[in-house]
C-alpha cells in the first residue's frame, strides 16, 4: 500500500464543457516549471514533444491569460516558463488534490484493506 494516498488518487476537474484540468496538465506544467524546456518537459512525463506542444496550446487557450510562455530557439536556445497564471492554476489543483487527499484518506485506507483481504 502507498504511503502517500494523493498518489493513488487521478481528479480531472471539469471547468466548462470544453474545459478539463486533470492529472496530466498538472504534470505538463510542474515539469515545465522545473525544466524550463517543452523538449525535456515531455522526456520527463513520457509524453511526445508534440503532445506536450497540444497541451500548452489548449491551456493556453482555455484560461482568460497563458499559463505557458515559450520562447524559440537561437544560440542559446529556446525555453519555457510558467506565467503567473500558470503558477496560479498549478498551485490552485495541487491544492485540491491534497485536500481531496486528506478528506478521503481514511476511506481510501479501508478500501485498500478491503481489497488485499486485511478487513
Amino acid at each position: 500500500m502507498s504511503a502517500d494516498p494523493q498518489k493513488r488518487i487521478r481528479l480531472r476537474l471539469k471547468l466548462k464543457a470544453d474545459i478539463v484540468m486533470g492529472p496530466g496538465k498538472a504534470d505538463v506544467l510542474r515539469s515545465i516549471r522545473d525544466t524550463g524546456s517543452i523538449s525535456a518537459a515531455g522526456r520527463l512525463t513520457g509524453m511526445s514533444y508534440k503532445r506536450i506542444w497540444e497541451l500548452v496550446n489548449r491551456m493556453n487557450r482555455d484560461y482568460r491569460e497563458p499559463l505557458v510562455e515559450t520562447n524559440t530557439g537561437g544560440t542559446h536556445g529556446g525555453g519555457a516558463a510558467l506565467t503567473p497564471m500558470g503558477e496560479k492554476v498549478l498551485a490552485t489543483y495541487e491544492k485540491i488534490m491534497t485536500n481531496t487527499s486528506r478528506a478521503i484518506n481514511k476511506e481510501m485506507s479501508l478500501l485498500t484493506r478491503l481489497a488485499n483481504g486485511n478487513e
